[in-house]
């Protein structure tokens, strides 16, 4: 019989998700390469020199490469730490079922409510408990920019109340800013310009940056 781990016997974060900060930080620096083959060309050229030869294949390539890349790193950390994922998911469900709790009471001490705008379901104690999660989540990683005592001060309250553990917000939080870093890579590839496609693989690199740094605190 294997013992069920205790969060004491767990990798800090930066150790569990090694593989996947590491990619992060991979794609930061293809990020970089990708804008400057447009950029540096243009620096080299002498000053007479009207046209300039730049190439948008890099910015295209980083692109579709990120995604994948982040999934297999995830897969690996998993791989590598499986007492870790086994805990993970036992405490999502406590959580998840604590969240609809909340929800649930919520909604026996509140009136009714009428339908959303043009008769939209509003969401049900299920959807609920997973918006809360991903609500707080990116409110975690918004103040992250700005001052990260504070927001893993956020995570430690969040946490007290038993519906959250700071895994799972700060998870959450690493896969909002992925997302946003994502996005901006993705409309380089339809950009209308070397110069737009390179600018959109430079606007990403921040919100990798904060996935990495989501990705490896310990706020407790």
């Amino acid at each position: 019989m294997t013992a069920k781990p205790d969060r004491l016997d767990l990798p800090a974060r930066r150790r569990r998700n090694a593989r996947l900060i590491a990619a992060l930080t991979e794609l930061i620096g293809a990020c970089a390469e990708a804008a400057g083959a447009v950029y540096q060309p243009i620096a080299a050229a002498p000053p007479s020199q009207e046209a300039v030869e730049v190439t948008v294949l890099p910015c295209i390539q980083v692109s579709l490469a990120a995604a994948t890349l982040l999934d297999l790193a995830r897969a690996e950390d998993d791989t590598r730490w499986p007492a870790a994922v086994a805990w993970e998911r036992g405490e999502a469900r406590r959580t998840y079922a604590a969240r609809c709790a909340v929800a649930e009471g919520q909604e026996l001490v509140e009136p009714a409510s009428p339908p959303g705008e043009y008769g939209v379901p509003l969401p049900t104690v299920e959807q609920s408990a997973a918006m809360d999660l991903v609500s707080a989540s990116d409110e975690v990683a918004a103040r992250w920019l700005n001052d990260p005592e504070e927001a893993a001060a956020q995570v430690r309250e969040l946490v007290a109340r038993g519906e959250f553990t700071a895994d799972e917000v700060l998870d959450e939080a690493v896969d909002s800013a992925v997302l946003t870093g994502l996005l901006a890579l993705q409309e380089a590839r339809t950009a209308p310009d070397p110069g737009r496609a390179a600018e959109l693989c430079l606007s990403a690199v921040p919100h990798i940056a904060l996935a990495v740094n989501l990705a490896s605190s310990d706020p407790d």
